[in-house]
């Protein structure tokens, strides 16, 4: 695990701005997002996918919205992506020393919640029994440029993921990677009907310090097709073809290696602090 190279970091410092959450305002400033990818246990027999939300949504109520040191909470689970078995948890918070107040902080609350010992160890083992032992952690930080949903959302929704990777040129400058960024952002994503919601972050601490994240929230799958084909005419009207403008998409690509992959989770609604 290793953190962000001298650019990056600084970027963090400078420009973290918004929650992960789909809440137009928040009252703390969020400057971390951690994201657990567990996995379904694929050997449990009486796996019934009501009981599993039921019993997350139960621990959801009585733990999760009671920890003051959790800000926001969100709950993914595999629509488009290599791995069926894929759960995603995604917790926003306003301190790196929060992530860690708030494992004891649950621990009293599952005390709270479930005063008798037998009842709450049975009700945490039928809880994790829904998921295998593997799982992975990753920190991100928020960047500004977010778009955030108007409205609470009242349905699941499709969560489109683009995970690209930075390239980290020796002559380039945060001033110059954060002018290219939000000056597209403010021409496409914020002008895209399609887009619900769009969160952008960048590593903070995990396996990959090159990883840049983007977050888009669509009403439907059938969105993502219609959310390019937009953005394409975004671009076309935003951005007149001149040699100014072929500098800067140029100059743009500097900063990523030109790899990137494309993940689609369900968003479920109901599992949402």
């Amino acid at each position: 695990m290793k953190k962000t190279n001298q650019l990056f970091a600084t970027i963090v410092v400078l420009l973290l701005f918004c929650a992960p959450t789909l809440q137009a305002q928040e009252k703390k400033e969020v400057k971390y997002v951690t994201v657990t990818k567990s996995h379904w246990n694929l050997d449990k027999k009486d796996f019934k996918m009501s009981e599993w939300k039921a019993a997350e949504k139960e621990y959801l109520d009585k733990v999760i919205k009671k920890n003051e040191y959790i800000l926001s909470a969100s709950t993914y689970i595999h629509n488009l992506t290599p791995d069926n078995t894929e759960v995603l948890s995604s917790m926003s918070y306003a301190s790196w020393e929060d992530i860690d107040k708030q494992v004891e902080r649950s621990a009293e609350l599952e005390k709270e919640a479930w005063p008798d010992e037998a009842e709450r160890k049975a009700f945490l083992q039928n809880l994790n029994s829904y998921y295998s032992n593997q799982h992975s952690d990753e920190i991100y930080s928020p960047l500004f440029g977010a778009k955030f949903l108007t409205e609470r959302p009242n349905k699941d929704m499709v969560l489109y993921v683009r995970k690209s990777y930075l390239a980290f040129p020796k002559d380039g400058t945060m001033k110059e990677f954060e002018d290219l960024r939000l000056e597209g952002n403010t021409i496409i994503t914020q002008k895209n009907e399609y887009i619900k919601g769009y969160f952008p972050y960048v590593h903070a601490w995990g396996a990959d310090k090159t990883e840049y994240i983007e977050a888009y929230f669509l009403d439907s799958l059938e969105d993502i097709e219609k959310m390019f084909d937009e953005d394409d005419e975004l671009f076309k009207a935003g951005y007149a073809r001149s040699e100014e403008n072929k500098v800067k998409l140029e100059t743009w690509n500097t900063y990523f290696t030109g790899v990137h992959g494309d993940y689609v989770y369900t968003f479920i609604h109901d599992l949402l602090k």
